[in-house]
């Protein structure tokens, strides 16, 4: 979708975007590839609605390294490395990786949050047991459909990049002409709240997860701005 020309710099290999990277591509080949080496797959790596007999507290960190297929791992760990590596220069790797973790848990948070509210609409109770969820029924589907991906976090970092680089210049595939960082970014974030809101039926992505990554990299982003004169 994007491409930000940071010059010809190599990834820092002693970086928390670099290790971030490594952790993800060795979880996804472990779970897909070599799924002998790791005895749990990527479905229970992968976070389930809390009221789910499959749902494991680890789900809620593992939640974040786990992939659905290549194209998913790749364009969440390009985003990374093209837009973590500009914040982890700004504010060093401890600070990157509690932003990096922090919109990932928010990004959840608000998943879930969804998901109790479509489920008590369909069953009257926020964590209904599954014995009293009937099968392959649209509540059934929200609480043992598991959700998994770093797309949450990387778009808490989509946001702190338009907040603190707002004008620099993206170039998106198959636009001629670049584009600042809070117009591309910012109507990235409006398609994923108009996607979210559409529901479709044969839309698989969890909308709000990206939504509430983006928005707590907002508000983490103006609190660090706040309490500091600048983030320089």
């Amino acid at each position: 979708m994007y491409r930000y020309n940071s010059g010809n710099n190599p990834i820092n290999t002693n970086s928390a975007v670099f290790y971030l990277i490594v952790a993800n591509i060795a979880l996804f080949a472990f779970t897909n590839i070599l799924p002998g080496i790791l005895p749990l797959g990527p479905g229970m790596l992968a976070m389930h609605y809390p009221s789910s007999e499959y749902f494991r507290p680890r789900q809620i960190i593992t939640y974040m390294f786990m992939h659905a297929n290549i194209g998913h791992i790749f364009f969440n760990m390009f985003g990374l490395y093209m837009f973590g590596e500009i914040l982890e220069r700004v504010w060093g790797p401890k600070r990157f990786t509690e932003f990096y973790f922090m919109t990932g848990f928010g990004a959840l948070a608000i998943h879930t949050l969804v998901q109790a509210i479509q489920i008590y609409q369909l069953t009257g109770s926020f964590a209904p047991a599954n014995l009293l969820v009937m099968p392959g029924s649209q509540a059934w589907e929200i609480i043992n459909t598991p959700v998994l991906g770093a797309s949450g976090a990387v778009f808490g970092v989509l946001t702190a990049f338009a907040l603190l680089f707002p004008n620099t210049e993206l170039y998106l595939m198959f636009v001629p002409i670049p584009v600042k960082a809070k117009y591309a970014i910012g109507g990235y974030v409006v398609f994923e709240l108009l996607s979210g809101v559409s529901n479709s039926p044969s839309d698989n992505v969890a909308h709000f997860a990206h939504l509430g990554g983006a928005l707590f990299g907002f508000i983490i982003v103006r609190i660090w701005n706040r309490n500091r004169n600048t983030l320089y």
